[in-house]
């Protein structure tokens, strides 16, 4: 097996097979850990350049105590950060911290482990440099705040975006530049108490994420925690594409998604040799402006 855990949403979570089985049973007959994403979307900060910050604080204890009892041993908190010339501010860095270590507290008190995802989206035509830079603050205030909020952090995972150039920056970067940004600030931000960090695709190509988590890898840097993948977009895209929504392809959608999460394996490994084949499915962009779900 190839994917070690499988994150949910609320729904999905009380869903069964056609047979009947509810699918975090389906799923941890299989050896995979169930998660339960429990954020409730962003709303906008006022005054400020477009940022956002996360709501689903309210009764968070009782969804989680809920949701352990229904089978889930993990959970994530999407918060989102852009780039621009006034952004990201200090406020929406602070808020966004807090209410992610807020969130962390909550989830370890119902022995949940959280997964805390500030992602940095790629909107935008900053250059390397620059997400680097914004990564570390990000990423310094949030291990500011979970400190503060007492989290213990050998229960936790962090979900970072890959450090890369905006979406629409005209220079191109070699992956192993984006592994050595990558690996650079995480060093400088991430506590080593931290287990795992599993980043998001953020709308790379299914190939593109998959070459940069291998370079991430790669990365001649000392690192201390394990440098795997939580990736949506790019390890559905080929999947989906392959079974367009038709029960006779489901063998086909299965088998795009087996080696598609096989190469990610390999890659959180640094042990990905790319195929080059550029004509696939696996190279398209996922991106999507202002990604939310």
């Amino acid at each position: 097996g190839h994917i070690g855990g499988i994150i949910s949403f609320h729904e999905t979570l009380y869903q069964k097979t056609d047979d009947g089985v509810l699918f975090p049973q389906l799923v941890k007959d299989k050896g995979i850990v169930v998660g339960i994403k429990v954020d409730k979307g962003v709303v906008a900060l006022a005054g400020t350049d477009g940022e956002t910050v996360t709501q689903g604080l309210d009764g968070l204890a009782e969804r989680c105590a809920q949701y352990k009892k229904d089978g889930a041993e993990f959970a994530k908190w999407r918060s989102v950060l852009r780039i621009t010339e006034k952004a990201p501010s200090t406020l929406a860095i602070e808020e966004n911290a807090w209410v992610l270590a807020r969130y962390a507290s909550i989830c370890q008190q119902q022995g949940l482990v959280p997964i805390v995802e500030p992602e940095i989206l790629t909107d935008g035509s900053h250059d390397l440099q620059r997400c680097q830079h914004v990564t570390e603050k990000v990423l310094a205030a949030c291990y500011k705040a979970l400190n503060d909020h007492h989290v213990y952090l050998e229960g936790t995972l962090l979900k970072p975006n890959m450090v890369t150039a905006g979406h629409c920056c005209t220079k191109k970067y070699s992956p192993e530049e984006v592994g050595m940004a990558t690996v650079t600030a995480l060093r400088r931000t991430v506590p080593v108490a931290v287990p795992g960090i599993c980043f998001l695709s953020g709308g790379q190509s299914e190939e593109e994420a998959s070459v940069n988590l291998n370079a991430i890898n790669l990365c001649p840097l000392r690192k201390p925690w394990k440098l795997s993948f939580s990736f949506g977009r790019a390890l559905q895209a080929s999947a989906l594409l392959a079974w367009s929504g038709k029960d006779e392809n489901a063998e086909l959608a299965q088998e795009a998604y087996g080696k598609r999460a096989k190469i990610n394996s390999l890659a959180s490994k640094g042990e990905y040799s790319p195929s080059g084949d550029t004509n696939t499915a696996a190279n398209y962009s996922l991106y999507a402006e202002n990604y939310t779900y």
